[in-house]
């Protein structure tokens, strides 16, 4: 995520809360006029707080921050009603069923959702028009004009709301026989980025214009960084092994370590708490079809060893291969529901308790798919490189792998996880997780 995406981000996420406080103010206002002060401390604040930071998680969850889909469109409106719903919906129930916050609104809470439906709704229109229109704050001269190159303009032309614009695009070939034109499109332009391949930084021509510029304070970055920044994967195309060495070498080195810890103690805790759901989803297999209720797969984890990989049996016969679209006849009407909400993952738990896997991380492949996309894909064996996870980056943004293509495709966005894996980055693929577990539940 670039400076400006997080500034956005921050900015509708500090219009959604006064949103909230604010509904909250105008019903108090409505309902008690002068006791405003003595409701508000004494009796309203703290349970609507505690529903607050959970309507906004369900903001979150809904993609309500994503900036590529913040379009004033039908489509928009949809989540955001179906958001506000959902969280109308938790405060219901946690006003009712938890006693401990000592009052059961009705009027209140239904006067309060009638006035933040009016501003939240208002207020996002609003926003959206403001992060869309306005210049730009990085106007990019790209170098380039090629795939990769293609792919990044057509993404900023789409998304505005970004905080990307190219203001003048120059072939790789005009670049090269004429370094001086750059400058040029700079000035002309008022361009304060330029994006350049890798190699031309090497170009014993372009190095001192390169420093020059950067000197006078324009940002200077491969196009490839640029790539990750708008699209949120890495271009396999336009990398080479020094981009590992550089990149990927220690990232995350301290934080896996941690995290290892943490995992362990949180699949402890959760699989005992999901027992029951998980003994529902035992018998629900076995009446299903026959055949075992936990099928066993061997799959290929860290460094390229070998581990099993336990999950609920979603097919009335084991898959002979990694592709997920063998044989879909086979798989269960129980089946089909487990693997939409990835229901059928909870007995990794205990590969989660083992170390073979993590809660976050690149799917873990099947032997001979591995060893197929390892001659067919460049880099590909660097997945190996951390823990495969329950759930990832790429298995969230692009879930469906049906062919060595795709595979490749995946492992753009794998490499990105492996670039950037943080905590930050863990909790929002988790948070997406849950996002398409609860959208497929509700199908």
């Amino acid at each position: 995520m670039s400076p400006s995406s997080g500034m956005k981000n921050f900015f509708l996420f500090l219009g959604d809360v006064i949103a909230l406080y604010a509904s909250l103010l105008v019903m108090l206002v409505l309902r008690y006029g002068a006791g405003l002060y003595r409701q508000f401390v004494d009796i309203h604040a703290v349970p609507f707080t505690v529903i607050f930071v959970i309507w906004l998680v369900i903001f979150y969850i809904a993609g309500l921050y994503d900036l590529r889909r913040l379009r004033n469109n039908v489509d928009f409106l949809k989540t955001l009603a179906l958001a506000t719903a959902i969280g109308a919906a938790f405060a219901v129930l946690l006003f009712y069923f938890i006693p401990a916050f000592g009052i059961t609104p009705k009027t209140n809470l239904f006067l309060f959702l009638l006035i933040f439906i009016v501003i939240e709704t208002v207020w996002r229109r609003a926003a959206n028009n403001i992060l869309s229109a306005g210049e730009a704050p990085n106007r990019v001269v790209l170098i380039g004009d090629g795939a990769i190159a293609e792919e990044i303009a057509a993404t900023i032309r789409e998304n505005p709301q970004l905080g990307y614009a190219i203001v003048k695009q120059i072939p790789e070939p005009e670049a090269y026989r004429d370094p001086a034109a750059i400058t040029q499109a700079l000035e002309k332009s008022g361009g304060n980025t330029i994006a350049v391949p890798r190699h031309l930084k090497k170009e014993g021509s372009f190095a001192p214009m390169l420093y020059t510029l950067f000197g006078k304070g324009i940002l200077v970055i491969d196009i490839a960084e640029l790539y990750e920044r708008v699209l949120r994967k890495v271009p396999l195309t336009d990398i080479e092994e020094t981009w590992f060495l550089e990149n990927i070498e220690g990232a995350g080195k301290y934080y896996d370590s941690l995290k290892r810890a943490g995992e362990f103690l949180f699949a402890l805790i959760a699989g005992i708490i999901l027992l029951p759901l998980e003994l529902l989803i035992a018998l629900a297999v076995r009446l299903s079809s026959r055949g075992p209720i936990i099928y066993r797969q061997t799959r290929v984890g860290q460094g390229g060893k070998l581990f099993t990989l336990y999950k609920f049996r979603t097919m009335r016969a084991a898959e002979k291969n990694g592709w997920l679209t063998t044989d879909k006849a086979r798989i269960t009407g129980v089946g089909r529901f487990l693997r939409s909400t990835h229901l059928d993952e909870l007995p990794q738990f205990i590969n989660l308790v083992r170390g073979d896997v993590s809660l976050v991380g690149p799917r873990p492949d099947f032997i001979d798919f591995y060893k197929e996309l390892e001659r067919a894909v460049p880099y590909y064996a660097i997945r190996t490189l951390v823990k495969p996870g329950i759930t990832g980056w790429a298995q969230v943004v692009f879930p469906v792998t049906e062919s060595a293509e795709q595979a490749k495709e995946r492992l753009c966005y794998d490499i990105y996880y492996l670039k950037n894996r943080s905590l930050i980055l863990d909790v929002l693929i988790i948070l997406k997780t849950l996002k398409t577990i609860v959208t497929a539940a509700g199908r």
